[in-house]
């Protein structure tokens, strides 16, 4: 029955990736259904801020209400799949993937303030509210100017209708004086707060619920205008705080080189694991290879929007779903070694590794949970990624690998040198001491100290490299299509600082990066692209490439979010590992990930690395990763401390040195998975995948030297006896 189930899960797995592959049913192939974002196909996203204080039920019932009036615009503008939500309680968020002018799109959904209807006299006659509902039509009169082009229909509720008629009627009689400049008596002006969006002029008195603005309107125009208005009023005034434009030439070429390095990350991996264990790699492989599958198919069976960092939180995940697969080949080879047949040494390596495993995946989860929590926009995605291949790790390698390593556990390839043991060990021999690492501990800890007095000294004296995403600001990519002079390019921009945030970009610097601290709105940009263009001329391709915006008040909250959330999920994770091992096991790994968060920053400050809101989603993902290695390491302690009967400094040692082996695989895989990331895609991904190599580093160090030096030390100050127990 195993032989058949393997055969079943093989064949499974084939089919569906040529089904995957070559595309099957309406929704055609894998890359067809899934729902790519922003980022990946260009479009526009805009957080809006509400200026309210209004607090609690009263702001959430407010949003909510945004959120709705919002909906129905955007969407009657007919942009492509709007993704609106509501944020921090008092923000609203719009992305619209796959605009194709992003900055039409932002000037559309940026006109979110108050809708009215006045005279010239700048009176009120109407708002939003009483606007039920307007429409793009053929013009049917008879006007012979105006066959062949659009009119606005709209309609009015009772007391729309009445004021309507009364405003009209006042123009008519000639009582209006006009103090607006610019219009005349006759004029009724329709505002979005203080921009006239149209000014039709009044023929008659309306007396009817109904009217029609004509004006030699095109489809679109008219249809825009329609849009405006049938969107209502706002019940709040909106300011925008976050803006990002990707052009979709960018997007797709980011998202190209994502997965290439995807894909060849894998194929590194997959030839890692056939290397290294052999028979039992062939099995790592189809487990991975169904993983990848599984974890493509459940995105899109939870509609998940396919991002950038999402990619390089697959990938991320794909190098440490590697790990729960190690740790079980490691505790299968251990058992051969101890003199165990194949089908035995398969079954007791799955028992003793479920535990180990299990209590690091869950650490690992809480990191994820905490920054999905915390985090937002892109930053969600990457977690709800890594969230998803942790679940999905553990199946495959628990679930799966156990059927085939089974079922090869009991064919001819069941041999211990198929398996990676050249030779069974004597078991009559008492286990030999490990290296002395719980005696060179203070070496290790004064390493730590002067590595970190260093990063963070350098990194404080100079100031710490803190992007727009902490401090607030704009950035705008360029393609100008050819390599300009940056001094005369400065010579065109503002007396900010942004003359001093300027860079080349692209393979032959035909790209410029623009960045400044100050918060240009929308208009503000594009007049600053337009004046640039017109004095430089531009590429074939688009023009601004991306855009970003920060308002100064995301990037302080950002700064305290990510204070909360690494002080929450050390709070959780000191809680778990309290209750599945012991109080001074949970200290010494919050201490260790606490050394690797400082050493993060320490890393960062000593190379002046630009700090954005990814090196958040790397923080906490270190400390995820850390708290998996040390987990690993202190499920084998404990093990050790519970069987045998010598010093626990020496079990300590042999412990660590019993997983060493397994700690730099897990470390190659993921490091391998991650680099390509580095070296293809561009600098969003980077920023991405530079803490993580950084933290992977760090994190394995730790593990071993730092997080059991610290329950060796914490043992010593609390009990009396020097075995533990006794």
């Amino acid at each position: 029955m195993k032989k058949i189930l393997s055969i079943i899960i093989v064949i499974i797995m084939l089919l569906g990736w040529v089904f995957s592959v070559r595309g099957f049913g309406e929704g055609g192939s894998i890359a067809d259904r899934m729902k790519l974002g922003l980022d990946m196909i260009g479009g526009v996203s805009v957080v809006l801020e509400a200026d309210t204080d209004a607090t609690g039920s009263e702001l959430k019932s407010l949003m909510d209400q945004v959120q709705a009036v919002m909906e129905r615009r955007v969407n009657e503008m007919g942009l492509s799949e709007p993704v609106i939500t509501v944020e921090n309680e008092n923000r609203i968020r719009i992305e619209l993937p796959g605009a194709q002018n992003a900055q039409e799109a932002i000037e559309s959904i940026g006109k979110t303030a108050q809708l009215s209807f006045r005279t010239a006299d700048n009176q009120v006659v109407v708002t939003g509210e009483n606007v039920k509902n307007a429409t793009a039509e053929v013009y049917q009169g008879t006007q012979s100017n105006l066959i062949g082009t659009y009119s606005v229909h709209l309609e009015f509720d009772s007391a729309g209708t009445d004021a309507f008629a009364d405003a009209t009627s006042r123009i008519m009689n000639g009582e209006i004086t006009p103090t607006l400049d610019g219009y005349y008596a006759n004029q009724i002006l329709i505002l979005l707060d203080d921009d006239v969006i149209s000014a039709p002029m009044v023929s008659t008195v309306i007396n009817s619920s109904s009217c029609e603005i004509t004006g030699n309107f095109t489809a679109s125009s008219a249809g825009n205008l329609a849009a405006l208005i049938r969107g209502g009023s706002l019940p709040v005034s909106l300011t925008e705080v976050q803006t990002e434009i990707v052009g979709p030439t960018l997007g797709l070429d980011a998202a190209h080189k994502s997965v290439v390095a995807g894909i060849i990350g894998l194929a590194l991996i997959m030839i890692i694991m056939l290397v290294v264990y052999r028979v039992m790699g062939v099995v790592a492989d189809i487990a991975l290879m169904l993983y990848v599958l599984l974890y493509l198919w459940v995105m899109i069976a939870f509609h998940a929007v396919l991002t950038l960092p999402g990619i390089a939180g697959i990938i991320l995940s794909i190098g440490m779903a590697v790990d729960s697969n190690v740790i079980i080949f490691s505790r299968i080879r251990e058992e051969i070694g101890l003199g165990k047949s194949v089908r035995v040494a398969v079954q007791s390596g799955f028992k003793r590794a479920m535990g180990t495993i299990i209590d690091s995946q869950v650490t690992t989860i809480i990191a994820a949970v905490i920054l999905y929590l915390f985090g937002t926009g892109s930053v969600r995605g990457f977690a709800m990624t890594l969230l998803i291949g942790i679940v999905l790790s553990v199946f495959t390698a628990v679930v799966i690998s156990q059927i085939l390593l089974q079922a090869l556990a009991e064919s001819k390839f069941a041999s211990p040198k198929n398996f990676g043991v050249k030779e069974q060990k004597d078991t009559s021999k008492e286990e030999k001491d490990g290296y002395p690492f719980m005696s060179k501990r203070k070496i290790f800890y004064l390493v730590s100290v002067a590595l970190l007095v260093i990063g963070l000294g350098i990194g404080l004296i100079r100031g710490f490299n803190m992007g727009i995403d902490f401090t607030g600001g704009t950035v705008l990519q360029l393609n100008f299509g050819q390599q300009v002079d940056l001094n005369e390019l400065k010579a065109q921009l503002p007396d900010t600082d942004i003359r001093d945030g300027i860079q080349y970009a692209g393979e032959n610097n035909e790209k410029v990066i623009l960045k400044t601290t100050e918060v240009m709105e929308n208009a503000e940009r594009q007049a600053l692209c337009d004046k640039l263009q017109a004095q430089f001329g531009a590429g074939s391709g688009e023009f601004v490439e991306s855009a970003g915006l920060i308002g100064p008040s995301v990037g302080s909250e950002l700064k305290s979010s990510a204070v909360k959330a690494v002080i929450i999920a050390s709070i959780c994770m000191l809680i778990y590992i309290a209750i599945r091992f012991e109080w001074r096991f949970g200290i010494g790994a919050i201490i260790a990930l606490l050394h690797d968060a400082f050493m993060l920053f320490a890393f960062y400050g000593l190379f002046h690395i630009q700090m954005n809101s990814p090196f958040i989603a790397g923080l906490l993902i270190v400390i995820g990763y850390s708290i998996n290695d040390t987990i690993v390491i202190f499920d084998r302690i404990r093990e050790g401390l519970k069987t045998s009967k010598r010093k626990q400094e020496y079990v300590i040692d042999s412990s660590i040195t019993a997983c060493i082996s397994r700690s730099i695989m897990t470390s190659v895989t993921t490091m391998v998975a991650i680099l390509p990331l580095i070296v293809l895609c561009g600098e969003s991904i980077r920023a991405f995948a530079l803490p993580l190599i950084a933290g992977v580093l760090v994190g394995t160090y730790s593990s071993i030297a730092i997080a059991s030096g610290v329950y060796y030390d914490l043992c010593r100050l609390t009990k009396k006896n020097k075995y533990r127990g006794a």
